[in-house]
Order: C-alpha cells, then sequence, then structure tokens
C-alpha cells in the first residue's frame, strides 16, 4: 500500500530512512483493510525551504486520519528523520526580518561616480554606474564588503571599502526607478546602514526596495513645521491612507492628507535636521517605499474580489 501510494506522488521509497518508511508501513497496517490504502494515497509530503536539505515533513492532514498510536509513531519517525539530515536539528522557520526601520541615521555625500554607458537600445539611462559616498567619521566602521546600506532608501551593496567612503553599483532598474541617477558629485543624501537582531524598530519595517519615484509640489513653513504635499504615480494611491506609514527618500514618516494622487506629511526640525527634506523644495525628486502590510493586504483584497467577479 505504502509503495502504490508513494508511487503516484512520484516519491521514492528509497529515498525514505529506515525508521521513517517502517513506521509508514506500520502505521498503515494498524488500519481497517482498504482504508489504510485510501489514506496512504491521500499521503503528501511537504518542504520546508528554511531547514537546511529541505526536510521532507508528513503533512498533519494525513497524520490525523491515523490512530493515535499511530499518528504518534509518525511524528516521531518525522522528527528523527528531519534531526538526521546534515547533522541539522529540526527548527522552526524564522519570520523575515526588515534590513532598514526608516530612522535616516544621517547625511553621505556623493564623492564620485563614474558610469558606463552600454549599447542597448531600450533604455534611454545610464546602464551602470559606479558610485563613492563619504559617511561621517567612524559611520561605516566594521562594514563588510557585500553588506546593505540605505541611500535615500535604496538597498545597496558595499563592494568596497576605503576609510569614510563606500563604492556602490548601480544597475540600469536602480537607476531608472530611483533618484540616485539624478545625484551628482558633491549631492548630499539620506543613509541607514541596516538593522541587527535586536535593534530598536523605531519607525516602521523598511525593505530599501523603491516603488516609484514622487515630486515635491507644494512646501509649507511654519515656526516649527514644514508640511510638504507630494505627487505620485496614481497607481500608487491605493496603498497610501491617513495616518499610515510611508517611507520617503528611506525616512519614515506618517501620512497627513490624502487627496487625488497627493498626499502630506509634517515634519520636525529634527526631521529637517539629520535628512535631506530639510534642503529639499518644490520639483525636487524622492523616493517612495509603500508600506508593506498594506500593500499586502490591498493585494490581496482586489485579487480575492476580482476571483468572485466583485470587482
Amino acid at each position: 500500500a505504502l509503495g502504490i501510494a508513494l508511487e503516484s506522488r512520484n516519491i521514492n521509497i528509497a529515498s525514505m530512512s529506515h525508521t521513517v518508511r517502517q513506521s509508514c508501513i506500520a502505521a498503515i497496517a494498524s488500519q481497517p483493510t482498504g482504508r489504510g490504502v485510501q489514506r496512504a494515497k491521500g499521503m503528501q509530503l511537504c518542504t520546508s525551504h528554511r531547514t537546511p536539505a529541505r526536510v521532507a515533513m508528513l503533512k498533519p492532514a494525513y497524520i490525523c486520519g491515523l490512530s493515535g498510536s499511530s499518528a504518534q509513531r509518525l511524528r516521531n519517525a518525522s522528527r528523527e528523520q528531519a534531526r538526521n539530515v546534515r547533522g541539522h536539528p529540526l527548527r522552526r522557520a524564522a519570520s523575515p526580518q526588515a534590513l532598514f526601520t526608516g530612522i535616516v541615521q544621517g547625511m553621505a555625500e556623493v564623492t564620485k561616480i563614474e558610469k558606463k554607458k552600454g549599447t542597448s537600445a531600450w533604455s534611454e539611462f545610464d546602464e551602470f554606474q559606479t558610485m563613492t559616498i563619504k559617511f561621517p567619521p567612524g559611520k561605516v566602521d566594521g562594514v563588510s564588503i557585500g553588506a546593505s546600506i540605505a541611500i535615500n532608501g535604496t538597498c545597496l551593496t558595499v563592494t568596497e571599502q576605503v576609510g569614510d567612503e563606500c563604492f556602490f553599483d548601480l544597475i540600469v532598474e536602480t537607476l531608472r526607478a530611483t533618484n540616485l541617477g539624478e545625484l551628482e558629485v558633491g549631492s548630499i543624501a539620506n543613509y541607514e546602514r541596516s538593522a541587527r537582531m535586536g535593534d530598536e524598530i523605531g519607525g516602521h519595517h523598511v525593505s530599501g526596495h523603491v516603488d516609484c519615484k514622487a515630486t515635491i509640489t507644494s512646501v509649507e513653513d511654519t515656526e516649527f513645521n514644514r508640511r510638504i504635499v507630494f505627487t505620485v504615480p496614481e497607481r500608487m494611491m491605493k496603498y497610501i491612507l491617513p495616518k499610515g506609514f510611508i517611507a520617503v527618500d528611506g525616512c519614515s514618516l506618517t501620512i497627513g492628507e490624502v487627496e487625488g494622487n497627493t498626499f502630506s506629511v509634517y515634519l520636525i526640525p529634527e526631521t529637517l535636521r539629520v535628512t535631506v527634506l530639510g534642503s529639499k523644495g518644490e520639483g525636487d525628486s524622492v523616493n517612495i517605499e509603500v508600506e508593506r502590510q498594506t500593500q499586502a493586504i490591498v493585494d490581496t483584497v482586489e485579487r480575492y474580489l476580482s476571483e468572485k467577479n466583485i470587482l
């Protein structure tokens, strides 16, 4: 019965350990005639992409269909199989962690840009740039080659470090989708080094994957505040909600008013002091990353309603 069931699922019984194979046979044999075969044919395997060797585990749906003692034998055998793969113990999949928190750590200066123009006719942008950025003294101490640093909210990879300067490669998609292609030698940009386990999340989870660029259309200053209005592509407005989170040039901000394809934010003096938003004005562009949980909820609801022909 086990062989028939596994063959129907293209599962090689020889790949099972002796303990798992014997436990499966014993569990099926303990069932009334006919039912074991049917249950075996319904058996599925699920694979955890987090465990080191893609450990195959028996699904609870099948185990629940067996008697108590048989189910327990399967659970125990399956766990033993997982522990034996490459010597790694069974473990739960880790939750994905955000790379950044949206709390800008300061501003850095572009000191050099090397541009390389490709031959493709489908892009109007420079296809490749190596950008050198100088950080405040000591702020990139201990950084590793391959580490991630957000520049204006864009996750970039450190390719080289010399003192307080780091080198980053920018490809055509980065130059197209972000405002990094607009930077020149002497330009100032926000930076945030990637978060480490245990760091405080003072803003919100930011991935460093920019969704679009926005244009500043209005700046209103009072004695202690600044209100900035941004215009964004219409397709992004469904993810921008009053009092929600948004990352603007990597800075975690609370959305103020939302109207049409515009939204506003209110900035305190400290934000103006430590970020590029203090020096930007009407017509300047900023990078926008919407809050990922909001995006996931909106897209899921839209897809469900569409499948049900409600939209």
